[in-house]
C-alpha cells in the first residue's frame, strides 16, 4: 500500500515542469562499443579522428582560412603529437562533423577517438566517455535579445517569453531549471522553441538581430564572438541563467595515453592573440538577414502570392520556398534589374529563361514562371535521388542556382571522397563549398532557407483560409 505522503510527493512532482530538451522519436537505444584506440593504435594509422560540433562557429575553414573556434586548437595539438612522432608516424587530423547531441554517442560507438564541440556539453550517464581538463572554465549562459526590444533583468520577466535554442544547446537543463522556480511561484514556464535542424548557433543568433526569433540564450564567449558580426545584438547579463560551466574535450573511457596527452598539451597551450582576424574578415559582410515579414514586405507578398502559387504548384514545389528566394534575390520588387543580366522578381537571367522554354522575363508572371521551371529541371537533372529529404534537395538546388549544378555535384562527389554525407548540404556538402569557393553559396543558401524559416513560421496568415482547409483535406 502507498502511503499519503509518497503519494503526495509523486503528485506533486508529475506537476512540475520537464526537462526542457529536444529528443529524438522513439526508445532510449543501447549505445554498443567497440574497440578502443588509444594514442599507439592512433600512431599506427597515422590518423586522429576527431568529432566537431557542426557549427560554424565551432569548427569551419574558409579558403584555407581557419574560422572555428577549436580549429587552431585541434591543429595546434596535431603538431604537438608530431613532436613526439617517431619517423613515419606523423598524424594528420580527420575531421568529422556531427549535429552537437549526436557527438558523444558517435565517440561510444568508436566513430572517432576525440571530440572537441568548442561549446559547453554536458556528459551524461551511460556513456564510457571521460573528459579532459577543462579548457574553459567559469562559462556563463547569456541571454540574447536585439537593441530597442525590452531588456530584461530578472528571471521573472521570462514567464511566457519564447526562446528560440538549437538541438542540443547548453540552455536546454538551464530552462527546465528556470520553470521549476517559476513553478513554485504559480508563474506560466518558459517556452522554448527548438529550432529547424539546419540552424546551428550563429544562424538562431542572425535570426534574433533579424527579427525572426525574439530571444534566445548562448554561451557567453559565443555571444562576444559573434557580437562583432551581428552588432544589434543586445546581451542581458543581468539575468542568471544558471551556475557556470566548463568547457572539456572528450576521450573514450579506456584512453588514458591520449587523454594523458590532451592534458599535457592543454596545460601550455596559449590561443593566438590574432585567433579571430579570419573569423572578423570573412563574416563581418555576410551575416545580414532581414525580417521577410514587415508590414510593407508582408503587403508585397500578399499581392505576388497567387503567381508565386500558381507556378509553385505548377511544379509540385512549396510556394514559400519561390518567396523566400524572390526576397533573397529581389527584396520581392518585381521590376529589380534590367538589363541583359539577372532580372525581375527571381533575379533570373534571359539565357537561362530560354533553356526552359519561356521569353520576355520582364513581365512577372513570365519571370516567376522562369524560376519556378529552372529550379525544377534543376531538381529533375540534378537532386532527384530519393537519397535526399525535401528540406536537403532545395538546399542544392539553390546551390545549384547560385553556382551551377555540375559545381554542387563536383563538391558532393568530394564529400563522399573525404567521409562527409553527399546527401548533406547543410554542415556537410556546405564545408567543401566553404573550403572551394567561400562563403559566397553557403550564405546564399543560408539566407534562402532562413527567409523560408520565417515565411513558414507564419504559414497559417500568409495563405488564405480556403486554401488551408484544401490543404489539410
Amino acid at each position: 500500500m502507498i502511503r499519503p505522503s509518497v503519494l503526495l510527493l509523486l503528485c506533486c512532482s508529475l506537476l512540475l515542469p520537464m526537462p526542457a530538451v529536444a529528443r529524438l522519436p522513439g526508445p532510449l537505444q543501447a549505445v554498443p562499443t567497440t574497440k578502443v584506440r588509444d594514442l599507439t593504435d592512433i600512431r599506427s594509422s597515422r590518423v586522429l579522428r576527431v568529432l566537431v560540433n557542426q557549427s560554424r562557429n565551432s569548427s569551419g575553414e574558409v579558403q584555407g582560412q581557419a574560422i572555428g573556434v577549436e580549429y587552431h586548437r585541434l591543429r595546434a595539438f596535431e603538431q604537438y603529437l608530431n613532436g613526439y612522432a617517431r619517423d613515419g608516424q606523423e598524424i594528420t587530423l580527420k575531421i568529422i562533423p556531427k549535429a552537437k547531441d549526436q557527438l558523444l554517442g558517435a565517440l561510444q560507438r568508436g566513430e572517432a577517438d576525440l571530440v572537441a564541440p568548442g561549446e559547453l556539453l554536458d556528459l551524461q550517464a551511460g556513456y564510457a566517455v571521460s573528459t579532459s581538463e577543462p579548457i574553459a572554465s567559469n562559462i556563463t549562459l547569456v541571454l540574447v535579445g536585439i537593441k530597442g526590444e525590452r531588456r530584461y533583468t530578472r528571471l521573472e520577466q521570462l514567464s511566457g517569453k519564447t526562446l528560440a535554442l538549437p538541438t542540443g544547446s547548453a540552455a536546454g537543463d538551464a530552462v527546465s531549471q528556470i520553470n521549476q522556480k517559476l513553478a513554485l511561484h504559480k508563474l506560466p514556464p518558459v517556452k522554448i522553441e527548438w529550432v529547424d535542424p539546419t540552424l546551428a548557433v550563429e544562424d538562431v543568433l542572425e535570426m534574433v538581430q533579424g527579427g525572426i526569433f525574439h530571444l534566445t540564450i548562448v554561451e557567453q564567449p559565443i555571444a562576444e564572438r559573434w557580437g562583432k558580426i551581428l552588432p544589434r545584438l543586445r546581451f542581458d547579463r543581468q539575468v542568471q541563467i544558471s551556475d557556470p560551466g566548463e568547457e572539456f574535450w572528450f576521450v573514450r573511457r579506456d584512453a588514458s595515453m591520449l587523454r594523458a596527452s590532451i592534458d599535457r598539451f592543454l596545460a601550455t597551450y596559449k590561443k593566438p592573440s590574432d585567433q579571430d582576424a579570419d573569423f572578423l574578415r570573412i563574416y563581418r559582410r555576410l551575416y545580414q538577414v532581414h525580417y521577410p515579414l514587415a508590414k510593407t514586405d508582408r503587403q508585397r507578398l500578399e499581392k505576388l502570392r497567387p503567381v508565386l502559387q500558381k507556378h509553385a504548384d505548377a511544379q509540385g514545389m512549396d510556394w514559400l520556398n519561390l518567396a523566400a528566394l524572390a526576397f533573397k534575390e529581389s527584396a520581392l520588387q518585381p521590376s529589380a534589374g534590367g538589363g541583359d543580366g539577372p532580372s525581375g522578381l527571381m533575379q533570373i537571367t534571359s539565357s537561362a529563361a530560354q533553356r526552359v522554354g519561356v521569353n520576355n522575363i520582364q513581365n512577372l508572371d513570365a519571370n516567376v514562371q522562369a524560376g519556378a521551371k529552372y529550379l525544377a529541371m534543376i531538381r529533375r537533372k540534378f537532386f532527384a535521388s530519393p537519397k535526399l529529404n525535401e528540406r536537403e534537395r532545395m538546399a542544392f538546388v539553390l546551390a545549384a542556382y547560385n553556382i551551377g549544378p555540375e559545381r554542387v555535384q563536383g563538391m558532393r562527389a568530394e564529400a563522399r571522397r573525404r567521409g562527409l554525407n553527399p546527401n548533406q548540404w547543410f554542415f556537410q556538402v556546405e564545408r567543401i563549398a566553404m573550403e572551394q569557393v567561400g562563403m559566397g553559396p553557403v550564405s546564399y543558401v543560408n539566407s534562402v532557407n532562413k527567409y523560408y524559416l520565417a515565411f513558414d513560421r507564419e504559414r497559417e496568415s500568409l495563405e488564405p483560409q480556403g486554401q488551408k482547409v484544401a490543404l489539410r483535406k
